[in-house]
């Protein structure tokens, strides 16, 4: 199962996460993954981190949704085919919920772009999980930003073929000596 919630840890303040849950046979929770951020204001398109569409539609077309994430993942976010990027849309129809990047095509091109004036590059390197429930494609990654180990969970939700909407949370990965477990990140 996968959700995205609020929380606040001892009062550490208001952060947004995707948590990832695996249950065992007797449907009690066996496994704990998540991704947490700072909560912020709207992003450019007035969207929230939150807020949006949360319709559950198309379940005969899950794995449909999830190939189609899949490989948006390898064509665009590993950069294996970038020309292919249009074809991932609707034109510049895309509502982004990023609190850095504006709606459309246009506002994730001139994000990238601004980010690479910068010298900030975003790689994703490995894909771990794609789940997928009808319209809703929730991809669990790994790569850098800005150098910097980084986890990010990135939830679609596809539209007639297409993606339509985008939800994120990205997180350092903290250096292994500070880890409470072994367990990981992934």
């Amino acid at each position: 199962m996968f959700l995205q919630t609020v929380y606040n840890f001892a009062g550490a303040g208001e952060q947004v996460a995707f948590d990832i849950f695996r249950f065992d046979a007797d449907g009690k929770i066996a496994e704990h993954w998540d991704n947490l951020a700072a909560k912020r204001g709207p992003n450019p398109s007035g969207h929230t981190q939150t807020d949006g569409c949360d319709s559950l539609e198309d379940l005969d077309k899950t794995e449909t949704n999830r190939e189609l994430v899949k490989n948006f993942l390898h064509d665009v976010l590993q950069g294996k085919a970038p020309e292919k990027t249009p074809l991932y849309f609707d034109g510049d129809t895309y509502i982004q919920h990023n609190t850095g990047i504006a709606d459309g095509l246009t506002g994730l091109g001139a994000a990238l772009e601004a980010l690479g004036k910068q010298g900030i590059q975003m790689v994703y390197s490995d894909i771990h999980q794609i789940l997928a429930q009808g319209n809703y494609v929730l991809a669990v990654s790994e790569g850098t930003f800005g150098g910097r180990p980084t986890s990010y969970y990135d939830l679609w939700r596809v539209r007639n073929g297409k993606i339509a909407e985008h939800w994120d949370v990205m997180e350092p990965i903290a250096d292994k000596e500070t880890w409470r477990n072994q367990n990981g990140k992934f």
